[in-house]
């Protein structure tokens, strides 16, 4: 199979999100990667040293996006309006995404300096919103993950057809809201 012109890391990247997205992270192969972007797969090696590496730099693209998106849903707000638009960017992420949950799961390697810094990124955002609520150190760190807890389960639930009764799936999730501001807003008068 001849290269093909012009592949990069970023298209090798790219092609193994596509891959995720259409049928899940434990698809995501060298070989499968190869084939979608027309090359033998020796040829991945001039752009990624192996799986490992390229899982690593399809978190890294997932963090990235994450952290855009739920930077730019905050962005201006404050209070109960910017905790409602973090919650809601969240599960707006993992709807558009919802094969990409691996890579947000896990605690980034205390070893790989690059992607401490981006997932140190990505939770500032939860932490200057709770900071706007005045919470901050370890409240802020117990607060962000309830928070993520809240909406990464509600989110997994919703993509798995877990929430089977006919009641609205929208108006269950501004209960949800409601109760992550109530509590966030309880937390602040208990300090």
């Amino acid at each position: 199979m001849p290269a093909k012109a012009g592949l990069t890391p970023q298209r090798v990247v790219d092609a193994a999100l596509a891959i995720v997205d259409e049928s899940g992270a434990e698809a995501l192969t060298l070989t499968r990667v190869a084939e979608r972007t027309g090359v033998a797969p020796p040829s991945l090696y001039k752009h990624v040293a192996g799986l490992p590496e390229l899982r690593r730099l399809v978190r890294l693209r997932v963090l990235a996006e994450f952290d855009e998106a739920i930077r730019t849903a905050t962005l201006g707000r404050a209070g109960e309006a910017a905790l409602r638009s973090l919650a809601t960017a969240y599960r707006n992420y993992l709807r558009a995404h919802p094969h990409r949950y691996p890579f947000l799961e896990v605690a980034p390697d205390p070893d790989d300096p690059e992607e401490l810094a981006m997932a140190e990124r990505v939770v500032s955002v939860p932490f200057a919103v709770l900071r706007g609520h005045g919470l901050t150190g370890s409240a802020a760190v117990h607060a962000t993950r309830c928070l993520r807890a809240a909406i990464y389960g509600f989110t997994r639930l919703e993509a798995t057809g877990g929430f089977g009764l006919p009641e609205d799936i929208e108006t269950t999730f501004e209960y949800l809201l409601d109760m992550v501001v109530h509590t966030v807003t309880g937390l602040r008068q208990q300090q």
